[in-house]
């Protein structure tokens, strides 16, 4: 097994081929004066080959992630998995006004086409149960609740662990468990695409809460999830989101709110990245070999 990086992912290719002892490779990327990209792979290719490569800002990136897929193919690989610690176009899963796509199921058949496997990390997912259904391969995503629980354990142990909806539920339970924590679930009202507002009940006596959602791109979420927490006397409020977008403005908006200190995950390289997800990948890349 061999992990091939795209340059703006070799941070995170960097931990996960450690992490399984694997040789790290990079892409060479050219891009021609039209606009168009090109990459080139080593033709020494592994038998099985991991292209990493995160996918925000996505429209690029997904063409060049497919133009790898069918270098390494070429160049003799036989099983091409990709891993891409953030998956895009995963809310667009039905037709929610006349005349849209759904979306999901066009990128999810385009990965399955070029790619054996496909791993994630918590996938935005609200009609499917598993991303399987939506990229049909051997296509996995996977909870970030273990990385999350273990962070808790370790710098937060009296903390409240709080959920702004009924989406987060789920996770939010299982992290507080892992972890021996309190949490309770909020239940969020969208008033617009920036304005949220999050209504919790019967919340159990905390000085200090912690905020998590999979997402933060508006940061209206938990903006609304800092502010109900305030009026229910919590001053001590921190925040961490598995995949750190942020929109322009909204980490102001978040501290704004109330949040003292905003934390990510790394599937998304950002300065607030604190928790290492690498490693729920290697899990799952080991217990396929």
């Amino acid at each position: 097994m061999t992990v091939i990086a795209f340059a703006d992912s070799r941070a995170f290719a960097g931990r996960l081929a450690r992490a399984i002892r694997a040789p790290l490779r990079l892409l060479r990327e050219h891009r021609f004066p039209d606009g168009e990209s090109l990459v080139r792979v080593d033709p020494r290719a592994a038998r099985h080959a991991v292209v990493v490569r995160t996918l925000d800002r996505p429209d690029a990136k997904l063409f060049e992630v497919m133009l790898a897929a069918d270098a390494l193919r070429r160049a003799g690989a036989r099983q091409v998995t990709l891993v891409a610690p953030y998956l895009p176009y995963m809310r667009q899963d039905k037709v929610f006004e006349p005349g849209e796509p759904v979306s999901q199921r066009v990128l999810g058949a385009m990965l399955a086409q070029a790619f054996d496997r496909v791993l994630t990390i918590e996938a935005h997912l609200h009609r499917v149960r598993t991303l399987r259904e939506a990229i049909p391969c051997r296509a996995r995503s996977i909870s970030a609740a273990p990385a999350l629980a273990r962070w808790m354990r370790t710098h937060a142990r009296e903390a409240l662990v709080v959920g702004p909806d009924a989406e987060s539920a789920p996770w939010v339970r299982q992290i507080g468990r892992a972890a021996g924590l309190k949490w309770t679930v909020g239940r969020k009202e969208r008033l617009g695409d920036r304005t949220v507002r999050v209504h919790l009940e019967g919340l159990p006596a905390a000085r200090r809460a912690v905020v998590i959602d999979d997402i933060a791109s508006s940061g209206a979420t938990l903006a609304g999830a800092a502010k109900a927490l305030l009026k229910h006397g919590i001053a001590e409020i921190d925040a961490i989101v598995v995949h750190a977008i942020f929109a322009p403005g909204a980490q102001q908006l978040i501290r704004r709110a109330g949040v003292r200190r905003m934390l990510s995950c790394d599937t998304i390289a950002h300065p607030t990245n604190a928790i290492r997800c690498a490693p729920l990948i290697a899990r799952a890349l080991e217990g396929s070999s």
